[in-house]
């Protein structure tokens, strides 16, 4: 089966699974959590985990911010508010009832190894990027393999969702009067529907793109980087699959 053939099958397996689970959504209790407030845990409080995690505080969820300086996720948190915490990695994995893992590429599999197992089962929301100038061997090795399926591999068990990965922090906070899309991936329809409510509820409209295997378009340089429309996002995908 060529590349492309396989792409257009991973489409299909995906919009049947998200078919068949949609009918359990509703009948979960984090389902039924995610239409209200939940914990989110942070895995690394860089420039893009601090700014939706002050984003996603201020729609009234509790957060716990960790990274390699807990001086600084203290003082993030108590910049905050009351709803806002600090912790270890294992910490803030425990803590939340969804994550946000925000690291350098190269970190992934160091936060497979540490905190793996807490991560099994949840919601994980992988804003991570594979730069090769950055991230060295590892990041060639994510972006032959595909940047989702890799992250499905190092974090294995995972509800993995891409998002986050197509526009840069410093234009995340207004982008929602911009009118501006957000395209996401993943194989599993009830973590992508969670996902999508954390993405509306700071202002910007969720596109489902596809599988994971889509995950390899949603890094700098590739199509669907950079500010778009739901409705652009939409187009560039069909070219995609």
């Amino acid at each position: 089966m060529n590349s492309k053939a396989r792409r257009r099958q991973d489409r299909r397996d995906f919009l049947k699974a998200a078919a068949a689970t949609s009918l359990l959504l509703a009948s979960t209790p984090f389902a039924a959590r995610a239409q209200g407030k939940i914990k989110l845990g942070f895995i690394g409080s860089g420039k893009i985990g601090s700014t939706l995690g002050t984003l996603w505080h201020k729609a009234e969820h509790e957060v716990m911010f960790s990274s390699l300086d807990l001086e600084h996720d203290k003082q993030l948190a108590a910049g905050l508010g009351a709803r806002a915490h600090a912790g270890t990695t294992r910490e803030a994995a425990a803590f939340g009832e969804a994550i946000l893992v925000a690291v350098p590429y190269s970190a992934l599999p160091k936060v497979g190894k540490e905190i793996g197992d807490l991560l099994k089962g949840k919601v994980v929301i992988d804003a991570c990027n594979p730069i090769v100038a950055r991230d060295g061997e590892i990041a060639t090795w994510a972006r032959e393999k595909g940047a989702g399926l890799a992250s499905a591999e190092l974090l294995p068990g995972a509800r993995l969702v891409r998002a986050f990965n197509a526009i840069g922090y410093a234009r995340i906070e207004d982008a929602g009067a911009r009118k501006v899309g957000m395209p996401i991936a993943g194989d599993d329809a009830g973590a992508l529907e969670i996902a999508a409510t954390l993405i509306r509820e700071i202002g910007l409209e969720p596109v489902i793109v596809g599988g994971l295997a889509m995950g390899r378009y949603l890094i700098p340089g590739t199509p669907l980087a950079g500010e778009h429309t739901a409705a652009q996002i939409k187009e560039i995908a069909a070219t995609l699959k």
